[in-house]
């Protein structure tokens, strides 16, 4: 089959408006792409510049946390000096409690109208992986009065001595056990509501009254 000639200059000017339309869409994408490139380059620059504004604003958190840690550091030196200052005069306090009622009662070893042969102090027994402590312990041939000395008295105190250190005492100390035993709470400041309580429980309150022993018997 032949072409003719005007056949030929169509075919060319055909070819050449498709070649001009595939540059044109060439040169459209090249500029797309270029624009893309350019975005992405505005882009990373901004993120570039968030990442370091980010970056200084964690250097600034971390001094901040730095200097609040140095600040908390400070105060927990202050409460810490500040606990055993008084926990220091506590401690005192509860010795010279101590050293009040033991004094007393050794000067006059009677209570609730019972008179003993003898009193300790500060005594500690371990026994069966039991251990505690008795402030003041009277004794005669037939009866014991254990009492807990604190300067000032609070409910934990007189819940102590019920469920603690009277059942441990039996087991502790067993060769009392036919004794008729006897509790006591002696404090120099003990309130109405904790009194009432202690009597409650068939515990005598012991107060300091002056120079002498003001017992509440239960």
């Amino acid at each position: 089959m032949s072409i003719t000639d005007q056949e030929l200059r169509d075919l060319v000017a055909g070819l050449a408006v498709s070649q001009a339309k595939t540059d044109a869409q060439m040169l459209k994408t090249d500029a797309q792409i270029a624009k893309t490139f350019a975005d992405l380059a505005i882009q990373t620059a901004k993120t570039d510049a968030q990442i370091a504004k980010t970056d200084e604003q964690l250097a600034k958190t971390d001094a901040q946390l730095a200097k609040t840690d140095a600040q908390l550091a400070k105060t927990d030196t202050k409460v810490d000096k500040l606990a055993k200052m008084y926990g220091g005069a506590s401690n005192n306090q509860g010795d010279v409690a101590e050293e009040f009622y033991f004094n007393s009662l050794k000067a006059n070893p009677t209570l609730n109208g019972i008179k003993f042969d003898h009193i300790d102090k500060n005594i500690t027994r371990c026994k069966d992986g039991i251990e505690d402590e008795y402030d003041i312990v009277l004794i005669n041939g037939k009866e014991i009065f254990i009492i807990e000395v604190k300067y000032k008295a609070h409910q934990a105190d007189l819940d102590r001595l019920l469920n603690t250190k009277a059942p441990n005492f039996d087991k502790l100390y067993p060769e009392y056990q036919n004794y008729i035993k006897h509790l006591g709470l002696a404090s120099f400041s003990i309130n109405d509501e904790l009194k009432k309580h202690a009597i409650e429980n068939h515990v005598t309150v012991l107060q300091r009254k002056g120079k002498l022993i003001e017992s509440i018997a239960a």
